[in-house]
């Protein structure tokens, strides 16, 4: 098994791993499943695949846990798939870095279809990885790393993804369908709302340099990345 076509599912129940492997390995992908999170980073460490569907209920460790850890690993494409349907339960796994997220019951065909169109996504990025500069600030997708002031911090890929899009386009304000049409993709399920946390969270780290550039709000409209107009020459590779 490769990086290239497999895929991890981790579930609980057998019955569901079973038909989310017989979707997944009609359309060509090889897969493994773990049941439990310990299982789960142990086959990820020792083979990491090139997705992970992941429920959230799991025992011995979590799925939010695993998530955790898989980010810190990797920047592989994760789909939390799963009973709990509740708007916090969405919003903490999208914001803990998954790439899409789905409630059971579910349709095995979207599915999969999600699954390729998370693929197609992160395809695009690494075949399009950029870089922004501005004073005290380097956004690098070559490397997924965020410095501000000189310093490495720590960020979720969809927080980078979504620092990287505003800030390469300086003074530009998007709507937040805008903004998870270009960062999360046309085909994802969540709300408005996955914006407003990222945005709040980015703030948080980004604090300190608000007469150079800063996330800055439009009310009733969106955001934008605002920079003094002495610094909008910056270096966008």
């Amino acid at each position: 098994m490769t990086l290239e076509n497999r895929i991890l599912i981790v579930d609980d129940d057998k019955n569901i791993c079973e038909l989310v492997r017989l979707y997944l390995e009609k359309e060509g992908y090889v897969t493994d499943i773990a049941y439990d999170g310990r299982t789960a980073l142990d086959k990820f460490s020792e083979n990491p695949p090139m997705a992970v569907v992941l429920d959230i209920m799991l025992p011995v460790i979590d799925g939010i846990e695993v998530l955790k850890e898989i980010r810190r690993m990797g920047n592989i494409p994760v789909i939390m798939l799963t009973a709990k349907g509740e708007t916090f339960d969405k919003v903490l796994g999208l914001e803990l870095g998954a790439d899409d997220y789905i409630v059971k019951p579910f349709e095995p065909k979207e599915l999969v279809a999600r699954v390729k169109a998370v693929m197609r996504r992160y395809e695009v990025k690494t075949s399009n990885k950029k870089e922004v500069v501005f004073p005290n600030l380097s956004v690098n997708l070559n490397t997924y790393e965020l410095k501000v002031g000189g310093e490495n911090i720590d960020i979720p890929p969809k927080e980078l993804e979504l620092l990287y899009f505003l800030s390469s386009n300086p003074n530009k304000v998007f709507t937040r369908d805008q903004l998870l049409d270009q960062v999360w993709g046309y085909d994802f399920y969540g709300d408005s709302r996955t914006v407003d946390v990222h945005i709040n969270r980015l703030r948080e780290k980004l604090s300190g340099f608000e007469d150079i550039w800063q996330v800055k709000t439009v009310w009733r409209v969106g955001y934008k990345f605002e920079v003094n107009p002495k610094w909008t020459n910056a270096k966008a590779f």
